[in-house]
């Protein structure tokens, strides 16, 4: 990309997007089209459509999702397939049809079967059983994965996927219902230390292996990718690092200070066993993370973690 190329970022205020447009504003890439939600409707194909033949974008990532944790995904099952289908399908559709000369899809790990061998191999894809508790966004993310594939071999497109592992970092959500573990956690043992609580109750547990990455490093990743790869397949992001829920839990609890007790509750779900990246790939290409998980965590806090909550 030059730096004055036409880059639309679409999600551009959530965790990844936000990211990903700080990281191109740093970089130097100004030339930036950003829609809001209320602006534009990427599940409305009409809108969609407008948008593309109006601002004729060079570069395209698509960063856009409805997102959210265990409970989310399991109790809004229908929303999160079709929201996801529909964002992906018109996005991707209208960037070939409007000639972008690349464009970056933004997946996730829970693509994987959830007995999948460990460390995640990107071969290991279609291998398996999804986990139940959110195979619907995993099979709208799959799609979004194979539009891209067939659209560049149908088509020629310079059209490539990137699957992150577990986020965390800046625009994180911290509703209890909607989030993923991290803010989920951090909420949870601050406002237990800011009552005075004694306790506080850990869904599942915690024995479940995570790897987790600051979206910051995220963001570097994609505009490597977006830069140096075009290839059919798929490229995992992560730290290639793990640990458990519990060990997360702990390691929150003593950054924030909180000294009373968790207390896990094995009759919640615990969704996959494992979940770990195989980053070779990425790492032969010549980018690995830099922020480690410690860091990460004080560095949400510092920046206003608070206020978020």
């Amino acid at each position: 990309m030059e730096k004055s190329s036409k880059i639309y970022v679409a999600g551009h205020r959530g965790m990844v997007g936000s990211a990903i447009v700080r990281k191109l504003n740093s970089e130097g890439y100004t030339n930036l089209v950003l829609r809001t939600s209320a602006e534009l409707d990427l599940r409305n194909q009409n809108q969609v459509e407008s948008f593309f033949a109006t601002e004729k974008p060079e570069y395209v990532f698509l960063a856009a999702a409805k997102v959210g944790g265990i409970m989310a995904n399991n109790t809004y099952r229908a929303d999160f397939l079709y929201d996801n289908l529909m964002i992906e399908i018109n996005v991707i559709h209208q960037s070939y049809v409007n000639k972008v000369k690349k464009l970056l899809f933004l997946g996730s790990s829970c693509i994987y079967p959830k007995l999948a061998p460990q460390p995640l191999k990107e071969e290991y894809l279609l291998s398996g059983y999804l986990e139940e508790t959110n195979e619907p966004y995993a099979i709208a993310k799959i799609a979004g994965i194979k539009l891209c594939e067939n659209y560049r071999r149908q088509f020629g497109c310079d059209f490539i996927s990137a699957m992150p592992t577990n986020l965390y970092g800046p625009n994180d959500s911290y509703d209890l219902n909607n989030s993923h573990v991290i803010p989920a956690l951090l909420k949870k043992i601050s406002d237990a230390k800011n009552a005075n609580l004694s306790y506080v109750e850990v869904w599942g547990s915690g024995n479940p292996l995570r790897e987790f990455l600051h979206v910051e490093d995220l963001a570097d990743a994609c505009l490597f990718l977006m830069n140096k790869y075009s290839g059919d397949n798929f490229v995992n992001i992560g730290s290639g690092q793990e640990l458990s829920i519990k060990n997360l839990a702990l390691t929150i609890k003593s950054i924030l200070g909180f000294e009373g007790e968790l207390k896990f509750d094995p009759a919640k779900p615990d969704g996959t066993p494992r979940k770990l990246m195989d980053v070779s790939k990425l790492k032969e290409m010549g980018w690995e993370h830099r922020i480690d998980l410690v860091s990460g965590l004080k560095a949400v806090l510092r920046n206003g973690f608070e206020k978020e909550v």
